[in-house]
């Protein structure tokens, strides 16, 4: 009993002070990556925000040419693999997994500060809403990625959210079929990337290097003895971390993605509520599974009791294939593998600059 009275009081003196380091409107995003026997790996995320956030699942193959959408300044690419996204509003790729088995999340962070850019210099430019979706289309592996954005060859630009007043500041996290795990971070206009296997956790505030501190505070607490319960990031990142360590390993996909998906409402913040002090707290419109052994990517959206999933081993990348997209946001209700019910289409418009 003393020993739980002890524990009790360094937990409440962590938590005011975790409190303390966070704004009143921050988004709630959490994203964890489970590493199984037999080469298992699923990448689950949940999708947080203070208002609603509609989404729609979108396939696009291979070949691609796409443009970094900030005017004449643009970069430009076309695609090198196929990918199965889900898009916020229609204008960017905040989540998805492609061919080979990697996975991109786009969560929100306050802190992040980008690099000033000039529509009319030297440095080439990448719209932000789709900064996850170039990795998608570039990369098979997070190492060649790191590899890549550590040159900083482009500027990722940022801008508001159409109708709001909320300016993007999020940080990119990947994962890949083997486990392998990196963050992205723009911290007073410089790129930091944290890249370690062990990065398996990650919500949206604070910065990266200030979430692995609190890590390393918890671990010394058993979780059997108390756990934060609150919505607050720094809690959600405790209980992630505690229970993906506890959860069956298993190489049986339906058991890891039923796992992982059990840790991922965990965090999740009830739909609806709100507090007189805080008018803007985060709710959980939508939640991923990537099974990136079995390229299966999964869905769920609070307001539907089915989740949708798709086998991309089903999917046609081949460029002639063109753009295909299921619409969720309409209300019409899918369950099970949907890949049959994707239907053609122009591709969404990423949002840039005007």
């Amino acid at each position: 009993m003393l020993f739980k009275k002890k524990v009790l009081s360094l937990v409440l003196g962590a938590c005011i002070a975790s409190s303390a380091a966070l704004t009143p409107e921050a988004q709630a995003c959490t994203r964890l990556v489970y590493i199984g026997p037999e080469n298992t790996v699923l990448t689950g995320r949940s999708m947080d925000f203070s208002i609603d956030i509609p989404a729609n699942l979108w396939i696009f193959p291979k070949g691609m040419e796409r443009s970094g959408e900030v005017g004449p300044n643009s970069i430009t690419w076309r695609s090198k693999y196929g990918s199965i996204a889900a898009s916020s509003w229609d204008i960017s790729t905040p989540d998805g997994m492609n061919e080979k088995g990697l996975v991109a999340n786009m969560l929100w962070l306050v802190a992040s500060e980008y690099p000033k850019f000039d529509v009319k210099g030297k440095t080439k430019g990448l719209t932000i809403s789709a900064w996850g979706q170039y990795a998608l289309d570039n990369f098979a592996t997070v190492q060649e990625a790191v590899s890549f954005f550590k040159q900083e060859k482009f500027a990722i630009v940022s801008d508001f959210i159409p109708g709001t007043d909320k300016f993007t500041t999020v940080h990119l996290s990947l994962s890949d079929a083997t486990g392998d795990s990196a963050i992205f971070e723009y911290i007073g206009g410089k790129l930091t990337i944290h890249h370690d296997k062990t990065h398996r956790v990650m919500t949206n505030d604070p910065p990266y290097d200030q979430q692995i501190a609190i890590k390393g505070y918890w671990e010394s607490i058993p979780g059997q003895v108390f756990l934060p319960g609150t919505s607050k990031a720094s809690d959600r990142f405790v209980r992630a971390s505690y229970y993906l360590n506890m959860i069956p390993q298993t190489s049986d996909p339906k058991i890891a993605a039923a796992s992982v998906f059990s840790i991922v409402r965990n965090v999740s913040v009830p739909y609806g509520i709100g507090t007189a002090d805080q008018p803007h707290l985060s709710n959980t419109r939508w939640r991923v599974v990537a099974d990136q052994k079995n390229l299966i990517y999964y869905f769920e959206n609070v307001l539907n009791p089915n989740v949708v999933w798709v086998d991309l081993k089903k999917v046609n990348f081949e460029t002639k294939a063109g753009v295909r997209k299921l619409t969720l946001d309409t209300g019409k209700t899918y369950a099970g593998e949907s890949s049959g019910y994707f239907e053609p289409s122009a591709p969404l418009k990423f949002k840039g600059l005007d």
